[in-house]
């Protein structure tokens, strides 16, 4: 029999439903709220919030508008159920719940269809695809109309069941795309999509291309193998009279150039016109910026970029019309005055992340994100990089539409991308159509058009800058004159776009040249810091950035003018602002490094860095630019840090401390079966202390022992802690710290050694560490952690080999984990190199131990190591390996000729190695019979350096 609910209780949940969305009584509102949140333990709530939601006729007593909002509300708390409990839904609700909710999609309330389809994604999110094995069946025939159990289908069901299925393959992409059992549910999904695209219903069609449009990027063979057919739908769907469905054809089209541009090359000339046609339907913002979006895609990919050239005379105007501000954005925008004043409300500031550093093998930082990829990036990843220092920031969804344009990816903003992707391809024909806009606009007396030109002159600086140079002597000081433009949109573009040529400003080669656009351009940016308007002050400050970058040592002269102008902008600055002029300050230090140490220079900038320093709490995200920079500047100043060292370490260290005591406490309070809702503290303050931490350390050398052996808590029961953390981040910096530790404070470290060794092995191990991949392709930070962990032994091995026994205790479990670490092919090179210098090194103090593995080891070391530069690493890890050959010298005979190639190149071994390659040769020489044959076989560079250097 089914479930029937109870009349009384009915009733009186439906009144508090309807109270807690009831904002105009916020005492009926809270009462309501305690009340449900206490009808939670009640066994059968979710069927009674499953039969309100569903039931279209109101309960006596209740107006139609009270009705939607109880069933809105009782959607609400069952979407939060399955959320939250799903694991506790008795089975026969669980059942009830799947049998009634699909009735939702009937119903005439648009939003009632979309809600259900919120809950409809949850369960499967919960529960997985195959926990409702009917459900992608039953809600392909409610889009057929053919559901029995339902009645007659109205075209609102249709358009409800696709929609459901658009949100259940949004987040099941991967899941819809496995086998069970011998079926894959794509395979069925991908040939219904196409055949709904031919729907008499607008929504559908958009629905059913934007599902495929969900499964294209991965370049799945189910979708594949309909690839024609798909094409064929895009074209036919080409010329939609709704927008809807020309936006997910635009896209469409954005996917096909990777996936097979061969077959949409010869149709590019009609492509280039209907993309143009799109991008300039202005009065559909949204569908002018996924055709906006062809550019950049097509403007990388190495088949179509060239295609696109004998089009550039129709591309680059369409892209230069797109750059100006809408009606509607200049409306919004325009005449902001001074704001400096203003506080920044909370939603104003961008999320802050700490960024995690790899140490490569000669001890070096490296950000993870350069790690991830190789710190390669295609021209359109650069292109938005670029234009987001200040100007365009990185694309995020804008749902409620209220926010600031300025912080929105739009069509302005891709159009800017998209220009400087093709000037990166073309370079001088793209500046030779721009050139008469640019004559026309920039001195416009119409600030929009004046505005999109400097944007249009900045958009193509990296690609067109030869082209761009004979101009720059006339543009320069009239962009300097736009900097007091009485428009603040102006100016704020006027700082990008000086940012973007600061590297020309930088590297001229006349001292009277740089007094006269170098100096005046610094000096323009630096006094747009202290503009009245915060976006202006901002765009400033990023341009400023650029220009340290570029300029490195260039800007010792002016170190104590810019650091005034930084100390005045720190007094004046709000939140926002404050984390760019963090990077400057950081960017500064990195550049003139010891420079900076100047007592002048330090009695300016450390008071204002330390008042600041202990104006922010422990818990605000202000703390991660801050920290950051601090690190930079204690590196810069060394020894001279010393003096503000001892209250930011111990912070550092009490910051670490009161975060692990969160975690633990909050661990505590958690369910073990859920850990929905748990407010888990903040990661980013762990990575940002530790990283800081390393800093002081390598910036105090030996001197920072006193700092480690006071701290309290304990400084390595701390660090141990973190080492076994479960972030990524946590661990990649905790191995950095403790590869500092090794090489500054090793008399603190020895003794822990015990509780360090066995999880620095644990954390070598492969198996323990196996990569995941996002759906771009991107690496996480697992293999960074590794590569730490590779390093910090090295440097433990360095030290610790020196001692009576060493690393004896570890050595045959370090060395395992390290060769399968160097015999592991696919891996970042910096991990398999740190790894090769550890096994090195571990040669150091245990060769005798190691040398009975040496025929295992010796051809994945060196083919490791070769391309490492000549550093200390290296060096000593040569040294441990030639003593390890030294022991065992039979077990070189099929890699004997690298390492002799390796001994030739090496240009400048210590004296130390130098004598072991000595012995080497040496040794080799008599015990190879005919070691005249041997040599000869080595080009003659190789001889000719062996001869000289070895005394052949």
């Amino acid at each position: 029999m089914e479930w029937q609910p109870a009349e009384e209780p009915l009733i009186q949940l439906s009144g508090y439903l309807r109270d807690s969305l009831n904002g105009t009584d916020p005492a009926a509102q809270k009462h309501a709220t305690e009340v449900l949140k206490e009808a939670e333990c009640s066994p059968d709530i979710n069927n009674y919030l499953t039969y309100l939601f569903i039931r279209a006729d109101p309960l006596p007593r209740f107006s139609a508008q009270d009705w939607l909002l109880v069933r809105q509300a009782a959607n609400l708390l069952l979407k939060n159920h399955v959320k939250q409990n799903f694991k506790q839904f008795p089975p026969a609700n669980l059942e009830y719940l799947k049998t009634k909710i699909l009735l939702g999609l009937q119903d005439p309330h648009f939003q009632i269809r979309g809600l259900t389809g919120n809950v409809i994604t949850e369960l499967v999110r919960q529960g997985g695809i195959l926990s409702w094995t009917d459900l992608l069946a039953r809600l392909i025939t409610i889009v057929e109309g053919s559901d029995p159990s339902l009645g007659e289908i109205s075209p609102g069901a249709q358009e409800g069941a696709v929609s459901a299925l658009a949100k259940v393959c949004e987040d099941n992409k991967r899941s819809l795309d496995r086998d069970y059992n011998g079926n894959r549910p794509l395979n069925v999904l991908i040939p219904k999509f196409l055949q709904f695209t031919s729907s008499p219903h607008s929504k559908i069609r958009a629905y059913s291309l934007g599902c495929i449009n969900i499964f294209l990027p991965s370049k799945t063979q189910s979708v594949l193998v309909h690839i024609d057919s798909l094409i064929t739908v895009i074209f036919s769907l080409a010329q939609d009279n709704s927008n809807a469905v020309r936006r997910e054809v635009c896209r469409a089209m954005v996917h096909l150039v990777d996936i097979c541009p061969d077959k949409i090359y010869p149709h590019l000339g009609g492509i280039v016109d209907y993309m143009i046609a799109q991008q300039l339907k202005v009065e559909e913002p949204d569908l002018s910026l996924d055709a906006a979006e062809f550019w950049l895609t097509a403007g990388e990919h190495d088949q179509l970029k060239l295609g696109l050239g004998p089009y550039l005379d129709k591309v680059v105007p369409t892209l230069l019309k797109s750059m100006v501000y809408s009606d509607e954005d200049i409306a919004r925008l325009a005449g902001r005055g001074d704001d400096a004043d203003v506080e920044d409300k909370a939603e104003d500031i961008k999320p802050i992340f700490a960024k995690s550093k790899q140490r490569l093998p000669n001890g070096e930082n490296a950000d993870v994100g350069d790690f991830a990829t190789n710190g390669a990036k295609s021209a359109g990843e650069q292109a938005i990089d670029d234009l987001s220092d200040g100007e365009i920031d990185e694309f995020s969804e804008d749902e409620d539409g209220d926010e600031d344009p300025e912080d929105r990816w739009n069509l302005r903003k891709c159009s800017a991308a998209a220009l400087d992707v093709l000037a990166s391809v073309y370079h001088q024909p793209i500046f030779e159509i721009i050139l008469p806009y640019l004559k026309d606009n920039l001195r416009s007396d119409q600030w929009p058009y004046r505005e999109a030109a400097v944007l249009a002159l900045g958009a193509v600086a990296e690609g067109c800058l030869d082209a761009v140079v004979p101009h720059l002597p006339e543009l320069i000081p009239y962009l300097l004159t736009l900097l007091n433009d009485g428009e603040p949109l102006v100016r704020q573009i006027t700082c990008w776009t000086l940012g973007r040529y600061s590297r020309w400003a930088a590297t001229l080669p006349d001292e009277s040249l740089k007094r006269r656009y170098y100096v005046p351009m610094m000096e323009g940016l630096l006094t747009k810091m202290l503009d009245g308007n915060k976006r202006v002050q901002e765009a400033g400050a990023s341009a400023f950035a650029s220009l340290e970058e570029q300029s490195q040592l260039e800007l010792k002269p002016f170190i104590e003018p810019i650091l005034r102008q930084f100390v005045i902008a720190m007094d004046r600055y709000k939140d926002r602002n404050m984390f760019i002029l963090y990077d400057c300050i950081q960017t500064l230090a990195e550049h003139v490094g010891q420079a900076l140490a100047e007592k002048p220079h330090v009695d300016i900038l450390m008071p204002a860095l330390i008042k600041r320093w202990e104006k922010v709490k422990d818990n605000s995200r202000e703390l991660f630019p801050l920290l950051e920079a601090l690190s930079y500047v204690a590196t810069a100043l060394g020894m001279v840090f010393a003096p503000f060292a001892q209250p930011i370490f111990y912070r550092c260290v009490r910051i670490i401390h009161q975060n692990l005591e969160m975690y633990i406490q909050q661990a505590a309070k958690v369910d073990e079966n859920s850990t929905e809702g748990a407010e888990w503290p903040d990661k980013d303050f762990l990575v940002c202390s530790l990283d800081l931490l390393s800093a002081i350390i390598q910036a105090l050398d030996s001197a920072s022992g006193q700092l480690v052996a006071s701290a309290q808590p304990g400084f390595f029961d701390l660090l141990v802690v973190c080492m076994g953390d479960p972030n990524n981040d946590v661990r990649q910096s905790s191995y950095a710290l403790l590869g500092d530790c090794a090489i500054y404070v090793f008399p603190q470290l020895q003794q822990y050694l015990p509780r360090i060794m066995p999880l620095l092995i644990e954390q070598l191990d492969m198996s323990n560490n196996e990569p995941e991949f996002d759906e771009l392709g991107a690496m996480d930070a697992g293999y960074s952690v590794v590569n730490n962990a590779c390093w910090s032994c090295g440097e433990i091995a360095l030290k610790q080999g020196s001692f009576c026994s060493g690393m004896a205790p570890y050595v045959e479990r370090l060395y395992t984990r390290l060769l399968t670490i160097v015999q592991t092919p696919d891996i970042p090179s910096s991990v398999t190199e740190n790894a090769a210098i550890a096994i090195g090194r571990l040669g150091l103090g245990s060769c005798d131990d190691l040398a009975p593995h040496l025929e295992d080891f010796a051809r994945p070391f060196l083919d490791s190591i070769k391309n490492v530069a000549e550093t200390d690493e290296k060096d000593t890890a040569l040294r441990g390996f030639a003593m390890i050959v030294g022991r065992n010298p039979e077990a070189m005979e099929t890699c004997l000729v690298p390492f002799f190639k390796c001994i030739a190149k090496y240009r400048e071994p210590s004296p130390e190695l130098h004598c072991l390659f000595q012995q080497t040769v040496t040794g080799y020489q008599g015990f190879i019979q005919d070691f005249g044959a041997f040599i000869s076989q080595f080009p003659p560079d190789v001889q000719n350096d062996l001869q000289e250097r070895y005394r052949l």
